[in-house]
């Protein structure tokens, strides 16, 4: 047995390069909660459980996620096997309900562990190993601002960084909110695919009239349009319109999955590690989805550098990932944490190849962002495009 000695976590917030609007929150940082495990040959793993905008977007809070590690998963884990993550996670789940962001956290750490005591990447602990070794990546552009969002799709088209481009829409009326998006895919053309994120704030009416005019504005798939629970609007907007329904929100692990299979409520399935609880059952997910002849989309939670790269872990070992992913959270913080940046080029997002994670942490600056500031002060950086 691999006991586990030590479990810390601590929140960092970091401000976001512009604000990030959604149509429940309007963000001007990410708050983060970063877990560190020790076992007792000295081996750390690290995690990451993030979410968007405090409670406005689900159940859980960065507060709350580290309540319930400190609380409630850490002590169940000192009990367990570091190198048994499945009975681990089973011990877990036993004693903790729900609690999806958290228990991703904890499962990252014990991967990361898992891979360095072994030499090999987590991807290789996922399934059948890892398939690919790069992914492209979606930029999401949610200023609320036409001409600034045309601006920045410019910009990183330029820089050959994205050619995917994801809208927040559903604060405004429907055909002002379809007049904004229609005037940045026409901007941006065949150079990039332009895809919309409703984030639940339509309702069925509102969904079904967007759907159609995104559609012939050239929009290539509408995310989660209509509440999380309505699966019967999710079934009836998939069978009428061209343009995909995307679940997102609607899907929080393998339960879920099945369920909105079995009812053809979704077209495409954005698989997010903390929404599903963890790689291992998001992996689930993903196995759910291609059986169902589901297309899969890599989602983010706007994760910093840890969680994005447990997410291109497990986006890496997918045999089908025809919609790509939204692995873009890092590149939408002033500041990385990590020692060395996930590395972006040529529109796709390289895997890291390192035992574990493959990444480090960044000392200096994860004492400064901490929530309990350990450090008086930061060097000056480069502003970040």
């Amino acid at each position: 047995m691999v006991a586990i000695v030590r479990i810390d976590t601590f929140i960092v917030d970091i401000p976001t390069i512009r604000p990030h609007v959604l149509a429940m929150a309007t963000m001007h940082h990410q708050s983060i909660v970063l877990v560190r495990m020790r076992d007792a040959d000295g081996i750390e793993g690290i995690g990451e459980g993030t979410t968007i905008g405090g409670l406005s977007y689900g159940e859980e809070s960065p507060e709350s996620i580290k309540l319930a590690i400190d609380a409630y998963i850490a002590p169940i884990l000192k009990t367990c096997d570091a190198a048994r993550i499945g009975a681990a996670m089973a011990c877990v789940a036993k004693s903790v309900v729900g609690n999806h962001i958290a228990k991703c956290a904890v499962e990252t750490a014990l991967l990361d562990m898992a891979g360095k005591r072994l030499g090999v990447p987590v991807s290789e602990l996922i399934g059948g190993g890892r398939v690919r070794d790069r992914l492209p990546v979606a930029w999401t552009l949610a200023s609320g601002d036409t001409a600034r969002d045309i601006e920045e799709a410019e910009r990183v088209l330029d820089l050959r960084r994205h050619n995917i481009f994801k809208l927040k829409i559903g604060k405004r009326a429907v055909r002002d909110d379809v007049a904004h998006v229609a005037a940045i895919k026409r901007a941006v053309g065949d150079r990039g695919s332009v895809r919309v994120d409703v984030n639940q704030n339509w309702s069925e009416a509102q969904a079904d009239l967007g759907m159609r005019l995104l559609e012939d504005a050239g929009v290539d798939l509408v995310e989660q349009p209509v509440a999380r629970h309505d699966l019967a609007a999710m079934s009836r907007l998939s069978a009428k319109h061209i343009v995909p329904l995307m679940a997102d929100e609607a899907l929080h692990g393998p339960a879920d999955a099945f369920a909105i299979s079995a009812r053809a409520g979704a077209r495409i399935f954005a698989v997010k590690i903390a929404q599903s609880g963890g790689l291992l059952p998001a992996h689930a997910v993903a196995t759910i989805a291609q059986a169902a002849g589901i297309g899969l989309y890599g989602g983010t939670m706007l994760e910093g550098g840890v969680g994005t790269a447990a997410s291109a872990h497990l986006c890496a070992t997918l045999p089908s990932l025809a919609w790509g992913t939204e692995l873009f959270g890092p590149l939408l913080l002033t500041e990385d944490i990590l020692a060395e940046p996930l590395r972006y080029a040529d529109f796709e997002l390289e895997v890291p190849t390192g035992p574990g994670l493959g990444i480090s942490l960044d000392e200096d600056r994860l004492a400064f962002f901490r929530r309990d500031r350990t450090a008086p002060a930061l060097h000056v950086v480069a502003e970040r495009a």
